[in-house]
C-alpha cells in the first residue's frame, strides 16, 4: 500500500480521518458511492471540502493511486468528484488509480479550489 507522504492525516482540529496508517489485515475496504444528503452536519461538509482541497493540492488533474487514503472519506466523493482512472477498476485494491473530475469537484466544493 502506497503511503501518500505529505498528505494530511486528518482535518485540522478534528478527528475526521483522511488517511489510514496500515493496510486492513481483514482485506481492503472497497470504495462505494455514498450519497451526500442536504441535511448533513456542517462539520461533515467542512471535512469533505478540506479533503477535496488536500486531494487537489496533492494530485491536481493527474491520476493518483488510492494507497492509504481513507475509503470512507473517498466514498463520499467516489463516482462524482473522484472517479476511476482505469478500466477495469477494482474498488477493493489499494493500487487502484483515481482522478479528480475537476468540473464536478469545482461545482461541489468551490472553496477547495480557492488560492
Amino acid at each position: 500500500m502506497l503511503k501518500h507522504r505529505g498528505f494530511p492525516g486528518r482535518m485540522p482540529g478534528s478527528d475526521y480521518q483522511f488517511t489510514i496508517r496500515r493496510a486492513n489485515p481483514k482485506g481492503v475496504t472497497p470504495l462505494t458511492r455514498r450519497e451526500r444528503r442536504s441535511d448533513r452536519k456542517s462539520v461533515d461538509r467542512r471535512a469533505d471540502t478540506a479533503f477535496m482541497a488536500a486531494l487537489w493540492e496533492s494530485f491536481g488533474t493527474e491520476p493518483f493511486e488510492r494507497g492509504n487514503l481513507d475509503a470512507g472519506r473517498l466514498s463520499w466523493m467516489f463516482g462524482r468528484e473522484v472517479v476511476p482512472a482505469e478500466d477495469p477498476f477494482d474498488p477493493a485494491d489499494y493500487e487502484a488509480l483515481l482522478v479528480i473530475n475537476e468540473p464536478l469537484a469545482r461545482a461541489a466544493f468551490p472553496d477547495a479550489f480557492e488560492d
